[in-house]
C-alpha cells in the first residue's frame, strides 16, 4: 500500500490529491461543493482521482464542516451543566466588546449559542488543587440532564465544572450519568478538550464543541462508510487547527480542534516548501472562491496561539494564527447607498458567479476577472465548465457599473481594488500591528484564485516576492500529505520559577510525554516515528499575558528563566526585573509520517505563447499579456510582465512592473521587474 490520499473541501470545490511513494507520482483533482451534503464533493472529487482505495495506505481529510456551521448558526441545541450558582459564566464572560464597537452605545452582545433557560447548575465542588470539598449531587444531575433534554430539547450537552483541569473526576460521573439517561445525546467535557485554567474560557471553548459536534461526527461516520463501502480500509485522519493531524476517532471527541483544519493544510505545506527552498519567512495567502486566509510563518513555523477568538466567542486550543476575511472568487460585489463593496456574502459553489452559468445573478469578483481578461472561457477548469463572459457583463453593468454611472471595465477595477483594500488591512494586522515588516517576507500564494490576486496584494504591501507553488490550487490538500499525527497535552502549574522545583517540573513533562507516547502507540507509531516538543507559557509576575518558551533540553530553571527573557525582549523590546513565573506546561506528541519530496521539474510540454488584451493594474489600462501555458516552463525560464499563466486549475497574472522566474522544483517566484 503505497498511496497517501488527501481531500480539503473548501467552500466552492473539492480538491483531492494523491501520492503514490513507490514512484513519487501525484495525482490531483477537483469537483464542486456540495453544500446540502458535503461527503457527496469528496465522494466525487475521490472518485475523479486514478486510484484504487484499497491500495490507500491513509486518508488525511480537512473539512471546515464546523466552521460553517458556527459562522451559519446551524449547530445543535446545546445545553450547559456546571456548577450550582455559575451557569451565567458563558455569558458573562470577560464583558469584551467588539474592537469596532468599542464607542458604539447602541452595541447589543450576539446572540449567546446557549441561552439561559439551557444553562444549569448542579451541586459539587472542588478547590482549586482538585480536591473534593462538596460531593457531585447526581440526583441534581438526573434532574438536570432530563430538563435539558425533555423540557428544552438539547441534542448536546457541555459539562464544564471550576478547576476540572486539576481533577476530572466530577465531568466524567456527569458524563456517564447522561449516557445511561439518554446514549444518544452528545457530550463533551472540558476536561477533555484543555486541562487549563480560565472558567470563562474553558466554558466557551466547551460549549463550541459541544455546539459542533453531532453534526461532525454524523458527517465523519457518514464519510468513512462511505469511502469503506469503496474499498478504503486505511487509516482516516483529519488535519488540527493548531497543524498536525489526529485520528477521525479522535476529532470525533474534541472535533473543536478541527475547526480550522481546512487552511491549517495549506500551512503545513507551505512550511514544507519555504524550508526547502530557503525561504522560512512568509506571509501565505489562501484564497478560495469563498474566503481569504493568511497567516505569518517565521522560521519556518507558522503563528500559533492558545487562544483564539471564533466569532466573538475565545478558543482555547492550538490553533495557528490565521486571519480569514470574505474575499475570495465567489465573493459578491454590491452597493451600499452608492458605495462599493465586495464580500463578505459569497456565491459559493451553486448558483457561484454569474459567468458559471448556473443561475447566479449578482456579480462577485470572478465575474469581475472574466471582464478584466484574465481568464480564459475555453479553458477554465481545463475546459470542463463553459463560461458565460456576455452574462458575467451584463451582471457586471446591471448591478454595479450603470448606477455608478461607469463603464464595466470600471466596475471590474473597482470591485478588484475594493477586494485589494480589505485584504490589505487583514495582512497588516498579523504583521504591521504585531511589529513585523512585510517588506521582509515572501509572499506564497495558493487557492483557486490567490495567484491572480496576489500580486496585486504584494505590490501593494511593497513585498519583494511571491512564491506560486506547483499545482497552487489543491496546495492546501497537498499540504495535508505532508501533516504529521500530533497531540498537544498541557497541564496548568502556576508557580513563580524561584519558588519551583527543576526535578517537579522535569517530572510533570515526562507524565505529559508518557500520555502522549501511549497515544501515539495507539495509533501504530513506533519508538522510532515518535517525537516529543516540550514547552512552558510563562509571563511575570502580575502579568495577565504569557509568551511560549520551548523547554527541550533545559538543564535548570535558571536556563529556563533566561530562555523566557530573551523570548520577552524579543515580542516586547525590553525585559523586566519581576520574577518570572510558569503558568502552563505542554508537551506536543508527534508522529512522523512519510512525505512526498519536492521533485526537480525538468519535462515541459512545447506549447506556444499567445497572447490576449486584459487589464494591467501598472499602466491602469488594456494592453496585450502573454499567455504562457504552465506546463512549458523549464527550470531558470523567466517570464517578463504583463503576462498570464495557465494551468488546468488556476490562473496566475503579473503586470508590467513584474516579472516570473521558474525555480528548480517548478515553483514560480514573481518580483519586482528590473527597471
Amino acid at each position: 500500500m503505497s498511496d497517501h490520499l488527501a481531500v480539503d473541501i473548501g467552500g466552492t470545490f473539492v480538491d483531492a490529491i494523491s501520492f503514490d511513494s513507490s514512484t513519487g507520482e501525484i495525482s490531483l483533482e477537483k469537483a464542486s461543493t456540495t453544500q446540502e451534503d458535503p461527503k457527496e464533493g469528496v465522494l466525487d472529487a475521490v472518485g475523479k482521482v486514478d486510484l484504487n482505495l484499497a491500495d490507500s495506505r491513509a486518508f488525511t481529510h480537512g473539512t471546515t464542516l464546523g466552521l460553517n456551521a458556527l459562522l451559519e448558526r446551524e449547530g445543535a441545541t446545546t445545553g450547559i451543566i456546571t456548577n450550582e450558582g455559575f451557569r451565567d459564566v458563558f455569558e458573562l464572560g470577560r464583558y469584551d466588546v467588539e474592537e469596532g464597537e468599542m464607542y458604539n452605545i447602541t452595541y447589543q452582545r450576539p446572540e449567546q449559542l446557549v441561552d439561559r433557560r439551557r444553562r444549569l447548575g448542579v451541586p459539587g465542588r472542588l478547590n482549586a488543587d482538585g480536591e473534593v470539598v462538596e460531593p457531585l449531587d447526581e440526583t441534581a444531575v438526573r434532574e438536570a440532564v432530563r430538563e435539558l433534554v425533555e423540557d428544552w430539547d438539547v441534542e448536546s450537552i457541555a459539562v464544564c465544572f471550576l478547576h476540572a483541569y486539576k481533577n476530572p473526576e466530577h465531568e466524567q460521573r456527569v458524563a456517564d450519568i447522561i449516557k445511561e439517561e439518554y446514549d444518544d445525546v452528545s457530550v463533551s467535557l472540558s476536561s477533555d478538550i484543555t486541562n487549563e485554567y480560565r472558567e470563562y474560557e474553558r466554558t466557551a471553548t466547551t460549549v463550541l464543541d459541544a455546539y459542533i459536534k453531532p453534526i461532525f461526527e454524523s458527517y465523519v461516520d457518514q464519510l468513512r462508510d462511505s469511502l469503506h463501502d469503496r474499498g478504503l480500509e486505511a487509516p482516516f485522519f483529519i488535519t488540527r487547527s493548531g497543524g498536525g493531524a489526529l485520528a477521525a476517532d479522535n476529532a470525533k471527541t474534541a472535533p473543536v480542534q478541527t475547526i480550522l483544519s481546512g487552511p491549517a493544510g495549506g500551512l503545513i505545506g507551505a512550511s514544507f516548501v519555504g524550508r526547502r527552498t530557503d525561504r522560512e519567512d512568509l506571509i501565505t495567502v489562501d484564497m478560495g472562491g469563498t474566503s481569504l486566509d493568511a497567516c505569518v510563518i517565521e522560521d519556518g513555523t507558522p503563528a500559533v496561539e492558545y487562544e483564539a477568538t471564533l466569532e466573538n466567542q475565545p478558543v482555547m486550543i492550538p490553533i495557528y494564527d490565521i486571519r480569514t476575511i470574505g474575499a475570495g472568487g465567489g465573493s459578491i460585489a454590491w452597493l451600499d447607498g452608492g458605495l462599493l463593496k465586495v464580500g463578505p456574502k459569497s456565491a459559493g459553489a451553486n448558483p457561484g458567479p454569474i459567468c458559471y452559468g448556473k443561475g447566479g445573478e449578482e456579480p462577485t469578483l470572478t465575474d469581475a476577472a472574466v471582464a478584466l481578461g484574465y481568464i480564459d472561457a475555453d479553458a477554465f477548469l481545463d475546459g470542463e465548465m463553459d463560461l458565460a463572459t456576455d452574462a458575467a457583463g451584463q451582471g457586471i453593468a446591471d448591478r454595479i457599473a450603470d448606477p455608478l454611472g461607469m463603464s464595466v471595465a470600471e466596475a471590474s477595477e473597482g470591485i478588484f481594488n475594493v477586494t485589494l483594500a480589505n485584504t490589505v488591512g487583514a495582512i497588516r494586522e498579523i504583521t504591521v500591528e504585531k511589529g513585523l515588516d512585510p517588506r521582509e517576507f515572501t509572499m506564497c500564494a495558493y487557492g483557486g484564485a490567490g495567484p491572480m490576486f496576489a500580486p496585486l496584494l504584494a505590490r501593494e504591501l511593497g513585498m519583494k516576492e511571491i512564491l506560486i507553488p506547483q499545482a497552487p490550487s489543491v496546495f492546501s490538500a497537498w499540504g495535508m500529505l505532508m501533516a504529521d499525527v500530533v497531540y498537544d497535552f498541557s497541564q496548568t502549574r502556576i508557580n513563580v520559577l524561584e519558588e519551583s522545583d527543576y526535578d517537579t517540573l522535569i517530572s510533570d513533562f515526562e507524565r505529559l510525554e508518557d500520555e502522549g507516547r501511549q497515544t501515539l502507540a495507539d495509533e501504530g507509531f513506533t519508538d522510532d516515528e515518535q517525537q516529543f516538543e516540550r514547552s512552558v507559557e510563562m509571563r511575570y509576575l502580575g502579568q495577565e499575558h504569557t509568551v511560549e518558551v520551548p523547554a527541550d533540553d533545559i538543564s535548570s530553571l535558571e536556563e529556563l528563566g533566561q530562555r523566557f527573557e530573551s523570548h520577552h525582549v524579543d515580542r516586547y523590546g525590553h525585559a523586566m526585573d519581576d520574577p518570572a513565573e510558569a503558568v502552563h506546561i505542554r508537551v506536543r506528541a508527534v508522529g512522523t509520517t512519510e512525505k512526498p519530496e519536492l521533485q526537480s521539474a525538468d519535462s515541459v510540454e512545447d506549447v506556444p505563447v499567445t497572447t490576449t488584451e486584459a487589464y494591467c493594474f501598472a499602466t491602469e489600462s488594456f494592453t496585450d499579456f502573454d499567455v504562457v501555458p504552465r506546463s512549458s516552463l523549464a527550470p531558470g525560464d523567466t517570464v517578463p510582465g504583463p503576462a498570464i499563466i495557465r494551468e488546468p486549475t488556476t490562473t496566475i497574472v503579473f503586470h508590467s512592473d513584474q516579472r516570473a522566474t521558474v525555480d528548480d522544483f517548478g515553483h514560480l517566484v514573481i518580483a519586482e521587474a528590473d527597471e
